[in-house]
């Protein structure tokens, strides 16, 4: 149980406040001595009840005197103690106690005895119904009833017989019925705190599934644009380095594209980080990449040597935002893929066509000139292909790579995108 803190206790009244702390502390007293709680329900008894049948008779009542024996002080103190005793127990084994202290009362009664200790027998049937398993509830009612009906005959001389049984059936299932309310109350604690630790677990799981997701989204857009941006980069150092010797002014222009190059990745790092920023007041970004954009990215790769043809087909420029940014990120690694596999002096067919509901997107190259691609299967050792996969499964699509059968060469990959719009969605970027 979670301890009561002083800003719990804060908006409560002064007298409900400290009830509250006071509670607190006696269930955790209870907690780490359980016997001290019964113990002083033993005790409360014995002082309240069975003291006033030591000291003098029943009100000095004739009728109660005439109809009732009372025993010698030794009995008297063995049954108060059958009676009294049991409750150290009650609620370790509730149905042992209760048995117990229903035989003394039974006895007792039998015996023509009248004592204040029989109180007992109500906080042991409270206990039975709190503590106790259910299906022992049922005899224990009815072996009340019959004690309680024995009563109410002893007691006719002096009461009505059914004026006896209300009151005496009326204070039975009144301790039923509190016993069975506090059950229920904490059963439904049980419940909430369970719950409250359920949701706390969910809770904490949501947060590192939403960190692990946002994780992948930011390690793949890295992946896009370091990557694709370093594979230029990289061919057109390689290439600078061989044109210096023998043309100098395509080095010098090698340098250039370069450049161009490294500052347009550091400017797409500078807005992706500034949306990864935490500031309230957030950098002036440019708009994401999008279809219009891929002229331009296709300029860049050729720059580098290979050489591409791109049409489109319907109306893209309609499209949602969301839509053109994975368009433009599936083909800038596709084209990467191309540049870095097939080299410089492949060809590159890139179609992006809009049929109804579905986007239709293929990039073929022809493959390096004399021999097999550099490396395999693109994205064998990376995670290009899984991004544009992750990509195209945000809109229902799929994306399949693979070389182009004989006797053709060179590499395709094919992404198909579901533009269906979804019930009460909306665009964003992905």
């Amino acid at each position: 149980m979670t301890p009561v803190t002083a800003d719990d206790t804060a908006g409560m009244s002064p007298l409900f406040a400290r009830l509250t702390r006071a509670g607190q502390w006696l269930r955790q007293a209870d907690r780490a001595r359980p016997w001290m709680l019964d113990t002083s329900v033993v005790v409360l008894v014995f002082v309240m009840f069975c003291l006033a049948d030591l000291v003098h008779a029943h009100d000095g009542r004739r009728e109660l005197a005439a109809r009732f024996t009372r025993p010698p002080l030794a009995g008297m103190l063995a049954l108060q103690a059958g009676l009294v005793l049991p409750l150290l127990w009650r609620r370790r084994n509730p149905s042992a106690a209760f048995a117990v202290i229903t035989a003394v009362f039974l006895l007792q009664w039998s015996l023509g005895v009248l004592l204040r200790a029989d109180v007992a027998l109500l906080i042991a049937l409270y206990s039975l119904t709190l503590h106790g398993p259910l299906r022992h509830l049922a005899w224990a009612c009815a072996v009340t009833a019959l004690g309680l009906v024995l009563v109410a005959v002893r007691v006719s001389a002096v009461v009505s017989v059914w004026d006896a049984l209300f009151f005496l059936f009326s204070t039975a299932i009144a301790a039923v019925a509190v016993g069975m309310a506090v059950r229920i109350r904490r059963a439904q604690l049980a419940g909430l705190r369970e719950r409250a630790a359920r949701l706390e677990i969910e809770r904490d799981q949501r947060s590192r599934l939403a960190a692990a997701t946002e994780r992948t989204r930011v390690a793949r857009e890295m992946h896009d644009i370091v990557g694709h941006n370093l594979a230029v980069m990289i061919t057109l150092a390689d290439a600078g380095v061989y044109a210096s010797d023998v043309t100098p002014e395509r080095g010098k222009q090698a340098l250039l594209l370069i450049g161009d190059t490294g500052r347009q990745a550091l400017g797409e790092l500078r807005r992706m980080l500034g949306v990864l920023r935490e500031e309230a007041e957030a950098p002036a970004l440019s708009p994401q990449p999008g279809i219009a954009d891929i002229d331009a990215l296709c300029a860049r790769i050729r720059s580098a040597g290979p050489l591409i043809t791109y049409r489109t087909a319907g109306d893209t420029d309609a499209l949602d935002g969301g839509v053109q940014v994975t368009v433009y990120r599936i083909v800038q690694e596709a084209l990467t893929n191309s540049l870095k596999h097939a080299g410089a002096g492949t060809r590159v067919h890139l179609t992006i066509g809009v049929e109804g509901t579905r986007l239709r997107i293929r990039v073929q190259d022809t493959g390096p000139h004399g021999g097999s691609r550099s490396a395999g299967p693109p994205n064998e050792e990376g995670h290009g292909l899984a991004g544009m996969r992750e990509r195209a499964a945000l809109y229902g699509g799929t994306v399949d790579a693979g070389p182009v059968p004989p006797p053709g060469a060179g590499w395709t990959v094919r992404a198909t995108l579901d533009l269906t719009p979804l019930p009460g969605s909306e665009g964003g970027t992905p």
